[in-house]
Order: C-alpha cells, then structure tokens, then sequence
C-alpha cells in the first residue's frame, strides 16, 4: 500500500477504494462500513458481524460497576 493511494468522487458521490487498501485492510465487496466525522476527515470503520463479536466480553465482571440509578 502506497502512502498516497487516491481516489475521486464520482458524479454520482460513489468512490472506489484503491485496490491496494482493499488487499491491505482485506476489505470485501458487500462490506459495510460506518464513516465517523474527524475534524476536517472522517474514518472509515468496518462494521464487524454480530459472529466476530461473539466471546469479545468473555471474563467481564458485571458485579461492582454502576448503573443509571447510582448517580449523585
């Protein structure tokens, strides 16, 4: 992956990620992604599928932290 791989928005406000990302990040076609604002950017964040986060909380401890109706 080239650090300046570019790309143009089209007349229809479609862009094509570089293939060179694409191969990097192991981007898929029909992949959805979330875009979060950054100050004059923005990220683009693959969504994972609900079976990627399966086992992610495994281990956490529920008990000791606080809730809505525990505030001061």
């Amino acid at each position: 992956m080239k650090p300046r791989d570019t790309a143009k928005l089209s007349t229809k406000f479609q862009i094509s990620i570089p293939k060179a990302v694409r191969a990097a990040k192991r981007w898929q076609a029909g992949q959805v992604f979330a875009f979060i604002p950054k100050g004059e950017g923005l990220l683009l964040v693959p969504v994972p599928k609900l079976d990627d986060l399966a086992g992610l909380a495994r281990g956490a401890k529920p008990k000791g932290y606080r809730d809505r109706t525990d505030r001061v």
